[in-house]
């Protein structure tokens, strides 16, 4: 496939930590919107090297091209195989794969053909889209059901593509965990009368994964 953009990856965090994690961006804001950017950061933080990258329709957006949507999912998948091919492996990491919203669910469906070729560790999602904008009853699961991957989603309890209202009664793998963070929306932010703020649940996320990688971030 061709790559009419490149936009070099974005990186946070220690080189050559032992978790090395491709965080990819959600289906309308790029790599560099403020939250994936700090929510990067804050992961980077944890001790975990994290890597973000754009798909080409969001490159070609951000260089002055149409805005069109993204294009069919098997496209996606097939952008995000190759970018996890073309990293350098450093000897002793792990590799984990994951995003914000469209990013999480496009690595959610590639996680199982990459874990058991031994490419990756693990899945991390943050804002899953369980299911479209206003349509509860058409969920995005079914490959989740038998996930082998292991697997942690970070969520956040109002999330209107998948609140803790909806999840419990879905059918996931036992590999999954799920992470809520409270009153959090699609993007971790709580309403003010909640008492929490979003960049608590960004560093609460950020915790999350670190641990989830195996790393002691208390």
């Amino acid at each position: 496939m061709a790559t009419p953009f490149v936009v070099d990856p974005l990186v946070d965090g220690p080189s050559g930590a032992a978790p090395r994690y491709i965080l990819a961006h959600g289906a309308g804001a790029p790599m560099t919107s403020p939250f994936l950017v700090d929510l990067s950061s804050a992961i980077g933080c944890a001790g975990v090297e994290t890597v973000r990258f754009e798909f080409h329709y969001m490159a070609a957006r951000r260089a002055g091209g149409p805005r069109r949507p993204p294009p069919r999912i098997g496209e996606l998948c097939e952008e995000y195989r190759a970018f996890v091919a073309g990293l350098r492996p450093r000897a002793g990491q792990r590799l984990y794969i994951g995003g914000k919203s469209m990013g999480g669910r496009v690595a959610s469906m590639i996680a199982d053909e990459l874990f058991a070729a031994g490419t990756i560790s693990g899945l991390a999602a943050v804002g899953y889209p369980f299911h479209p904008p206003r349509k509860p009853d058409v969920l995005r699961v079914a490959h989740l059901k038998e996930l082998v991957c292991p697997a942690l989603i970070i969520q956040g309890t109002r999330d209107l593509l998948g609140s803790n209202q909806l999840i419990p009664g879905v059918q996931l793998s036992r590999t999954i965990g799920i992470a809520w963070m409270p009153d959090g929306d699609h993007d971790l932010r709580p309403r003010r009368s909640s008492g929490f703020s979003q960049s608590q649940h960004i560093s609460a996320a950020a915790r999350e994964i670190a641990r989830f990688m195996g790393l002691d971030a208390s």
